[in-house]
C-alpha cells in the first residue's frame, strides 16, 4: 500500500492541499490544468485515498450492507447482482455477507455492517432480525427486507408471493394426475418455507384423493437433494411419491439426480417442481419445472428503495412490494413444457 499522503501529492504537483482535496472530492471546482497536475502526481506517487478518513469527514460511507442466506444458490447471486447494479448507479458500493441460513450469522453481519459505518442495510433474513433492525434504525441506519415482508410495515420490503407460488406448484401437479405428493424443504421456522407449504396445502385441499407428506430440515442445496433422491428411490411404488415439490431449485435438481441415478424416470415415475427458476433450471439434463421469482429485479428494487430512503429520510414512506410468481413448465413434469 502506498505511504504517500495528500501533502506529498500537493508538494509534487505544486498546488495547495485544498486543491488536491477538491480534485479528489469535487473536481468540478478545480481547473483542468490543476486536475491534470494533481493526477500526474497521484500516478507518480501511487497515492491511494484513505476512504475511512473520507467517511469521517463526509458523514456517510457510500456503502450498503447486503446479507443473504446462501450465496452459493444462484437465486441469491442474482439478487446481489440486482442490488449492485442499482447501488453502483447511485454511487454506492456493496458489502456482501453470507449468513449460511444461520441466525447468528445474520446477527454477526448486521453488527459488522454497523461497525463498518454502512449507510443502509439490505437483508434476506432466515430468522427474526426485526428487533436488531429496529436498533439499527434508531441509531440512524435504515434497512430494507428482501424475500420477506415486515407485517408491521416498519421497514420497506421486496418479496414474491410465496403462498401463490406454492399453490401454482400444487395445482400444476394435480392437473397432471399426480396424487402422492411430497413437499421437501428447509426448516419451517423460515417464513419462505412456511408460505410455500401453505400454498401447496391449499391447492391439495381441493383434491380429496390426494395425499401430502412434508419433509423439512436441512434440505436446502443440491447435495442434500441428491441424498434425498437416493433415499426415496428404493421405496415400494405405493409408498413413493409420484410428485415432489422442492422448496428451491438447487434442492430439486439434486433430487432429480438422485432419482435418475437409481433408475427412476423423471417425470414418468416422479414429477419434480422447484422454486426460483435459477439459470441452471432450463439448462439441466432434464429441464426443471420451476416457480419463477424475479430475483435480479427484486434486488434492484430493494436497493432503489433503500437509496430513496437515504436521500430523503424524513419524507420517505415505507413500501411493501410483492411480485407475482410465474410457473415455468419444463420436462421434469411434462414433455409439453410451456410458461403458464
Amino acid at each position: 500500500m502506498s505511504s504517500a499522503s495528500i501533502r506529498d501529492v500537493a508538494a509534487l504537483a505544486g498546488v495547495s492541499m485544498s486543491t488536491v482535496s477538491n480534485v479528489l472530492n469535487n473536481p468540478g471546482r478545480v481547473s483542468t490544468a490543476s486536475v491534470d497536475k494533481v493526477q500526474r502526481a497521484i500516478d507518480q506517487l501511487g497515492f491511494v485515498r484513505n476512504e475511512a478518513a473520507r467517511r469521517l469527514r463526509s458523514g456517510n460511507s457510500k456503502l450498503i450492507g447486503l446479507a443473504v442466506i446462501n450465496i452459493s444458490n444462484p437465486f441469491f447471486t442474482d439478487v446481489a447482482t440486482g442490488v449492485e447494479e442499482a447501488a453502483r448507479a447511485a454511487g454506492y458500493s456493496v458489502l456482501l455477507g453470507n449468513s449460511s441460513s444461520r441466525p447468528d450469522g445474520e446477527t454477526g453481519y448486521l453488527e459488522l455492517f454497523e461497525r463498518q459505518g454502512v449507510d443502509g442495510v439490505l437483508i434476506v433474513p432466515s430468522g427474526d432480525v426485526l428487533e436488531q433492525l429496529d436498533g439499527l434504525r434508531r441509531r440512524g441506519t435504515p434497512a430494507v427486507l428482501i424475500d420477506r415482508v415486515d407485517d408491521r410495515r416498519a421497514f420497506s420490503s421486496v418479496s414474491t408471493d410465496d403462498v401463490v407460488g406454492g399453490t401454482l406448484a400444487g395445482e400444476h401437479l394435480l392437473g397432471l394426475g399426480r396424487r402422492r405428493l411430497w413437499f421437501v424443504g428447509g426448516l419451517l421456522s423460515v417464513r419462505q418455507m412456511r408460505d410455500r407449504l401453505e400454498g401447496f396445502r391449499a391447492a391439495l385441499a381441493e383434491a380429496p384423493d390426494a395425499s401430502l407428506r412434508v419433509e423439512t430440515g436441512a434440505f436446502i442445496d443440491a447435495t442434500s437433494g441428491l441424498e434425498y433422491g437416493r433415499a426415496i428411490a428404493p421405496l415400494p411404488a405405493a409408498e413413493r411419491p409420484d410428485a415432489i415439490f422442492a422448496a428451491n431449485d438447487m434442492l430439486a435438481l439434486g433430487i432429480i439426480q438422485g432419482l435418475t441415478g437409481t433408475g427412476l424416470r423423471v417425470p414418468e415415475d416422479v414429477a419434480v417442481v422447484g422454486y426460483d427458476d435459477i439459470v441452471f433450471s432450463a439448462a439441466a439434463v432434464i429441464p426443471l419445472t420451476s416457480v419463477r421469482q424475479p430475483s435480479r429485479r427484486m434486488g434492484n428494487t430493494a436497493a432503489t428503495l433503500l437509496i430513496q430512503e437515504l436521500a430523503d429520510p424524513e419524507g420517505f414512506r415505507t413500501q411493501s412490494i410483492v411480485y407475482e410468481p410465474q410457473l415455468i413448465v419444463r420436462a421434469s413434469t411434462t414433455s409439453r413444457g410451456r410458461a403458464t
